[in-house]
């Protein structure tokens, strides 16, 4: 976000303090936006540029442990998740005001589990999904060179599972970091911003959030998600492949289209924010 942000604390449940922030003129059609598992508020600046330069007012906060906001250990959890996305939505939304939601990963993870909350249905008008999946992401992730079946699950658990550290950050890690988030033909300054995010998350949040997608099954609300949903996809994603994003798009009661990105890896927000940017602009101007 741009020096011109404004600056807030949400409070959320189990004591959360949730670093918010708003930029964009007030009475700009409205887009709320979440980041996924070791991102903070920093991943969406390529997309929040481009949504404040056509006049959106745009909110992004940091995941409990992630970014500004302070972890709150032990109260990670998919319910956790939903809390937080709807004490964003009644801070930071006008009486009546509603808005376009749009997710990455573990952010578009957060906007599935807040499917059956009352707040989200009254205050989102649409939804945007980026390189998410909502079960299996154990069996299915292609991010280690094993063949599908237990030992796939088990190495996939270990890796999100872990505490150990990512860094420091060196050439190799650089290009394992690279090989596991971002598609081929990601820009050595998208590799190095990755990196660096996902370097400084900590690691106990980390491996506390990691925890819970190891163990993640909202298959049961994406069908309760009832109001317009696009869904955005990387053909690299290593993370979430494709076969995650068909299903959801199945699985949705309003579809609002499926785009494919060839080549993009997991961080579509990074590696492809014009088709990011104008899809959140495209639900915005059809139903606020």
């Amino acid at each position: 976000m741009a020096d011109t942000a404004r600056r807030l604390t949400v409070t959320s449940t189990g004591g959360a303090r949730l670093a918010t922030e708003i930029d964009g003129p007030e009475d700009g059609p409205a887009v709320v936006l979440v980041h996924g598992w070791t991102c903070n508020t920093t991943f969406w600046r390529p997309v929040t540029r481009r949504l404040i330069d056509a006049g959106h007012l745009v909110v992004v906060y940091d995941q409990r442990g992630h970014g500004n906001t302070p972890p709150t250990p032990g109260s990670c959890s998919v319910e956790a998740l939903a809390d937080d996305l709807c004490a964003v939505l009644a801070a930071t939304l006008g009486d009546g005001q509603r808005a376009v939601v749009g997710g990455h990963s573990m952010g578009a993870m957060t906007v599935v589990a807040a499917a059956t909350r009352s707040e989200l249905r009254q205050r989102a008008a649409a939804a945007l999904l980026c390189s998410t999946g909502t079960d299996r992401l154990t069996g299915e992730s292609t991010v280690l060179p094993l063949r599908p079946g237990a030992w796939r699950r088990r190495g996939q658990r270990a890796f999100l599972r872990t505490r150990l550290p990512y860094g420091p950050l060196t050439p190799l890690s650089r290009r394992i970091i690279h090989h596991i988030t971002l598609g081929p033909g990601a820009s050595p300054g998208q590799v190095e911003a990755v990196a660096r995010m996902v370097n400084a998350c900590p690691r106990r949040a980390r491996a506390e959030w990691g925890a819970v997608l190891a163990d993640l099954d909202l298959a049961d609300r994406v069908p309760r998600l009832d109001l317009p949903v696009a869904v955005v996809q990387g053909t690299a994603d290593r993370l979430t492949p494709p076969v995650h994003a068909h299903r959801i798009h199945g699985r949705l009661p309003r579809p609002a289209g499926l785009t494919e990105l060839p080549g993009i890896g997991h961080m579509t927000p990074v590696e492809a924010a014009d088709t990011v940017a104008e899809t959140l602009t495209a639900l915005a101007k059809e139903h606020l």
